[in-house]
């Protein structure tokens, strides 16, 4: 399959390579799967024109041409540019998409963020679902983006890290645009990496029992393999250790016990905060010296950030 015609930006703006968006932190943000990106345009747009768009079919002479410009109603980060270009290419790959945001970078209210221009039929069948993740993606880089922000003005050095409450179907899309929005991925599926979670230690027992069961399994996984138990009570985190575990998940601690937490544990695991996690909270938790904050929120309960797509009337024919 093809490439999305992605024209370079304005030099003002230059645009990120595919996959070499950048993140706020000076490093380059590993790209979203090409194939899952035509992937995932290829089905929504079957979704929202499976016979195509009658209306545009109707109205728009065939061989009309248009120049559309999405424009931020209101500031964010940008995530998803090389998805709406996808998104136009597939409608129509006559359409040539401008890039004038990188991906991963911040943008003010009224900032013009992507231009697409070519067949009218086109750009108004790949508007909805290229405006609808673009939107999505923006929403969750612009919310990582502004924990990742509060974390570093607490002073913490913790990273910001999303959770596996994604959309299904999206949730290669939605890391990426976490990953633009400054912050870091938690494990990408159960397959990925371990994390006994509170169901998995209700079935284990307490005490000796459960340092006994981690051990075991541990030698079952293997030493290449990271292992992470969610704890949710002070005295668990003792026979936890005693497993030599990777990583303590402290699920919906308070501030007081996290900061006991962080000290007790003192380095032999990586500590990791999870629940209760908001902007009016997170700068504290970041304060009491976790390694890593989940969030499922930037995923799960994000809103869409308000971009349009303006046509410009003068440049129709």
């Amino acid at each position: 399959m093809s490439q999305p015609t992605v024209a370079a930006p304005h030099a003002a703006a230059p645009i990120a390579e595919p996959g070499r968006a950048a993140s706020g932190t000076g490093f380059p943000v590993p790209p979203a799967p090409r194939a899952a990106i035509e992937a995932i345009v290829a089905l929504a747009l079957a979704e929202d024109a499976p016979h195509g768009d009658v209306t545009a079919q109707g109205l728009i002479p065939a061989t009309a041409t248009a120049t559309a410009a999405v424009v931020a109603r209101v500031p964010g980060v940008l995530a998803g540019g090389e998805v709406f270009a996808e998104a136009m290419r597939q409608a129509d790959p006559g359409l040539v998409v401008t890039a004038h945001v990188a991906d991963g970078e911040p943008f003010e209210a009224g900032a013009t963020l992507l231009s697409v221009s070519g067949p009218a039929r086109g750009l108004l069948l790949g508007e909805r679902v290229g405006l609808n993740l673009l939107q999505r993606l923006s929403g969750i880089a612009t919310a990582t983006s502004r924990l990742v922000r509060l974390v570093r003005d607490a002073g913490g050095h913790a990273r910001v890290a999303d959770t596996r409450k994604t959309t299904p179907g999206l949730r290669v899309l939605e890391r990426y645009a976490v990953r633009c929005g400054g912050g870091s991925n938690h494990r990408d599926s159960l397959s990925e990496a371990v994390m006994a979670k509170d169901n998995h230690l209700a079935l284990l027992g307490e005490g000796q029992q459960l340092t006994a069961a981690l051990l075991a399994a541990k030698a079952r996984w293997g030493h290449t393999v990271h292992v992470e138990v969610e704890v949710d009570r002070f005295e668990q985190i003792d026979p936890v250790l005693a497993a030599g575990v990777d990583t303590i998940m402290l699920d919906n601690f308070s501030l007081e016990d996290t900061a006991r937490a962080v000290a007790h544990i003192a380095g032999r695991a990586v500590v990791e905060a999870s629940g209760t996690v908001s902007e009016a909270t997170i700068g504290a938790i970041a304060a009491t010296g976790v390694d890593v904050i989940s969030s499922g929120a930037i995923t799960h309960s994000v809103r869409a950030l308000d971009l349009g797509l303006d046509i410009d009337v003068s440049a129709a024919l």
